[in-house]
């Protein structure tokens, strides 16, 4: 092969080469699943339980990273500014699709900047309180904390978290005073509790429930109207004598704007399988959450429309505010 002749084959093999990976089939490395609240609470749960059988459905691996802070929108505009190639996924609730933009319009992203992909579980709150308050029902904390206005507090995992928004609608309609501590996670928001430095919670089920069944909270109640096989021995809130309030929290999927209609596709069907594996729902329902999936990702588009006025009018009428 003479010189001009082996140029002309690198040349070829380079354009080769370089096509070829730039026709690499979606996904080539790994995923991020940004998680927007610390280690131990709802969010990374629900984000490791789908993980593993996500990342088998897609054939790369899927890896949690948590970004806590700010009610979760440090997560949201981490993913919203990252590239739109798929690589980049938010798992988010209310709070960084709603709620904070709502109660802060200089963040440095908006909800349009993200896509979403699909909702992937549905939960109610739990209300729990140290046990050695004396207080074991709902209307026994009603009770005490009229009689203590602004002596009681709750912990949440952060402003504007699903948590914060259930005990801001509790005081609304009970109107009782107590005072919102925020944490950067569900887990030291239940340690708070446990430690005796504030005295309520309304917290998720994954961080509540092991300890309520281990003694070292006493559960009160759903946040759900009616009582939920999936934590069960506590009453809802019609049972529990206070029948208007209703509040439950989901998470879903999304990604930045501009990501390939393929590649959305193929996170897509890579949660409906991971979820519809015995094994996740099972996972998922022993800490108090159920699978509740979208049938596209324009039912879930038109599902965030709607749910978006119920968590903004709560904002606005419950007068929360960021401290």
């Amino acid at each position: 092969m003479n010189k001009r002749h082996l140029i002309s084959a690198l040349v070829l093999s380079c354009l080769a080469w370089g096509a070829q990976a730039q026709g690499s089939p979606y996904p080539s490395k790994p995923i991020r699943l940004v998680v927007g609240f610390a280690p131990g609470g709802a969010a990374d749960y629900v984000a490791r339980a789908i993980s593993d059988a996500m990342g088998k459905a897609l054939g790369q691996s899927v890896i949690v990273e948590n970004r806590a802070g700010a009610g979760s929108s440090i997560a949201a505009e981490n993913v919203a500014k990252s590239a739109p190639d798929g690589y980049s996924v938010l798992l988010a609730s209310p709070s960084s699709i709603s709620v904070n933009p709502a109660l802060n319009p200089k963040l440095n992203y908006t909800p349009k900047d993200l896509v979403p992909i699909t909702k992937v579980t549905t939960s109610p709150l739990v209300i729990a309180v140290n046990p050695n308050l004396g207080i074991n029902s709902v209307q026994d904390l009603i009770a005490r904390a009229k009689q203590n206005p602004g002596k009681i507090n709750y912990a949440t995992s952060g402003n504007g978290s699903a948590p914060h928004l259930g005990a801001a609608l509790f005081t609304q309609l009970t109107g009782v005073d107590m005072v919102h501590i925020p944490f950067r996670g569900g887990a030291p928001a239940i340690q708070s509790v446990i430690a005796g430095d504030t005295q309520v919670t309304f917290g998720t089920p994954p961080s509540v429930l092991p300890m309520v069944q281990a003694g070292r909270l006493k559960g009160l109640a759903v946040s759900t109207r009616n009582s939920t096989p999936l934590v069960p021995g506590l009453p809802g809130m019609q049972e529990a004598r206070l029948p208007e309030y209703a509040i439950e929290f989901w998470y879903g999927l999304f990604v930045p704007v501009g990501t390939p209609p393929a590649v959305m596709k193929r996170l897509f069907d890579a949660a409906h399988s991971a979820l519809a594996q015995p094994a996740v729902k099972a996972a998922l329902a022993r800490e108090g959450t159920d699978v509740s999936l979208s049938a596209t990702p324009e039912q879930f588009g038109a599902f965030l429309t709607e749910d978006a006025k119920f968590w903004v009018s709560l904002v606005k009428n419950a007068g929360v505010k960021l401290d």
